[in-house]
């Protein structure tokens, strides 16, 4: 590898126990249902500190680690936090405070809960934003947009704060590139900011569109020109809502890879067919087998030919995905071509593959896999979430044990992942 790798925080040093998971070849069968998108939710949960009203959230994923600290936040500001089975009701004890006071983990949402306190409060200040490390992932677009609505931010050796006595005011936002947080974040303080807010080139996505939902729901004026701007009216107030989060694509493609690179047959019910319309078109001309129904894809394991792909945003191929078309790639005889436009370079794990056998290589930006072979089990680690769920399904096709250290990442984004994986006839064992 031709880049400086980046290094997971240690479990004990990020707050969460040190979970091996130990996965044995297994072929997956059966029915498994995707829960809520994780990159819906958190931001579904930041925008309830924009009212002192309740919000509802539906189809919550309850056993997400991220949801789990992003719920313990807003109970530190203020809010009444409680599950029930699939749902979560947001209420408020009392009004939030302007600084987010927050020892544990943090998380990259904390600069979407950093604009909601200014909008509300006039004050914000959070703890510097955590998350998987992808490289050169700055914030410099939130400090952007947030001094375009009017506010003075200021960054400290472990702390972003920002300042609006006045409230924020609407303003024009021009963003440079299509970034889904700070997409986010300009819709979030837009809100409540004084008069209308035009945000220039966002990235519209199944993401932004839920929140957008929601956020119309609560009483906010926002209007959607596709992917050249979203226009919202400030509002002084908004009320609570009833909302239902949209089903995990990341989960529903984990599924429908590993049932095609184990040669199963497994039934993904409440498949976000939609939203992965361009992934899907690559991964049919890799050979995978699907059937779609009414509200579920019937995915049957076969023969996978190479992929090429470049990552792109949406509709298009994100960054997320690309560790998983990575390992259907190495089940795929002959050389697979990946290249990541959004984070270059983004391609660590590969070492980790190439410890159960993948044969991998990088000439400039573009990842470079030779498949076909046969894996074999070895120790492993998780340097992020994505890359620890890539492991955990080539460990379904290696010969003996694959043992996934740090695999407490997978939890940040997969809920109930074990649990599931079992009843789809997997072998994995938990330690820790």
């Amino acid at each position: 590898m031709n880049r400086a790798i980046p290094q997971p925080r240690a479990a004990e040093d990020a707050g969460e126990p040190d979970t091996r998971y130990l996965v044995e070849a297994s072929r997956l069968q059966g029915s498994v249902r995707v829960s809520g998108a994780k990159n819906s939710v958190l931001r579904l949960m930041a925008a309830s500190l924009l009212t002192a009203e309740p919000v509802r959230l539906t189809r919550y994923p309850a056993t997400l680690r991220d949801a789990q600290v992003q719920k313990g936040m807003l109970e530190a500001l203020g809010k009444h936090c409680s599950v029930a089975g699939d749902t979560l009701l947001i209420e408020e004890g009392s009004a939030p405070p302007g600084r987010l006071v927050w020892p544990g983990r943090s998380i990259r949402n904390t600069l979407l809960i950093l604009g909601v306190l200014t909008a509300r409060t006039g004050f914000g200040e959070v703890p510097m934003p955590g998350g998987c490390q992808l490289g050169d992932r700055k914030h410099d677009l939130h400090v952007m947009l947030l001094e375009r609505l009017g506010a003075r931010v200021t960054e400290g050796p472990d702390f972003l704060r920002a300042e609006a006595p006045g409230g924020l005011t609407g303003a024009e936002i021009h963003l440079p590139l299509r970034s889904t947080g700070a997409t986010e974040n300009a819709l979030l303080c837009a809100t409540l900011a004084r008069g209308r807010t035009v945000i220039w080139g966002p990235h519209i996505r199944p993401e932004i569109l839920d929140l957008v939902a929601m956020l119309r729901r609560m009483g906010a004026g926002i209007e959607v020109f596709g992917q050249e701007r979203i226009e919202v009216a400030g509002v002084e107030a908004l009320g609570g809502a009833d909302h239902d989060v949209i089903p995990d694509n990341m989960e529903a493609l984990t599924w429908m890879i590993g049932a095609a690179i184990t040669g199963g047959e497994v039934e993904i019910v409440d498949f976000p067919t939609r939203d992965l319309e361009v992934p899907l078109v690559f991964l049919k001309e890799s050979g995978l087998r699907h059937f779609t129904g009414p509200d579920s894809v019937l995915v049957r394991g076969g023969a996978c030919w190479p992929v090429e792909i470049a990552t792109g945003p949406y509709p298009g191929i994100n960054s997320d995905m690309q560790p998983l078309f990575a390992i259907f790639g190495a089940m795929s005889p002959g050389e697979s071509r990946i290249v990541d436009l959004r984070f270059p370079g983004r391609y660590a794990y590969a070492q980790e593959l190439a410890r159960l056998g993948v044969k991998v290589r990088t000439v400039g930006d573009v990842l470079h896999v030779t498949g076909g072979r046969q894996l074999h089990g070895a120790t492993v680690r998780a340097l992020d979430l994505r890359a620890g769920i890539t492991l955990a399904l080539a460990g379904l096709v290696a010969q003996g044990v694959t043992e996934i250290r740090d695999a407490w990442q997978v939890e940040r984004g997969y809920d109930r992942f074990v649990e599931k994986l079992r009843g789809l006839g997997g072998r994995i064992r938990v330690d820790g």
